[in-house]
């Protein structure tokens, strides 16, 4: 009789383990502190790309002038 009920009593103490981790699980799953800080930190690389492909787009000409006059004084053609 004692067999059975010390073999009760770990499977009881044994399913209380398994539950307080599961709740442990549950408690780190719906924890959302960081979740907002990468949701923000995603937003702002998306704008910081979006604000260097329309730079890009908009000096496109000034740009293509800059490294053709930087070209142009490196092969010792023209500076300035």
């Amino acid at each position: 009789m004692s067999f059975i009920n010390e073999a009760i009593l770990r499977a009881m103490v044994g399913l209380n383990g398994i539950e307080a981790r599961l709740t442990d699980v549950e408690t780190r799953l719906n924890d959302e502190k960081g979740q907002t800080l990468a949701e923000y930190g995603l937003i702002m690389a998306v704008i910081a790309v979006a604000v260097v492909v329309a730079a890009v787009v908009v000096f496109r000409d000034a740009l293509t002038a800059a490294f053709d006059s930087a070209t142009a004084c490196l092969d010792g053609t023209t500076c300035g």
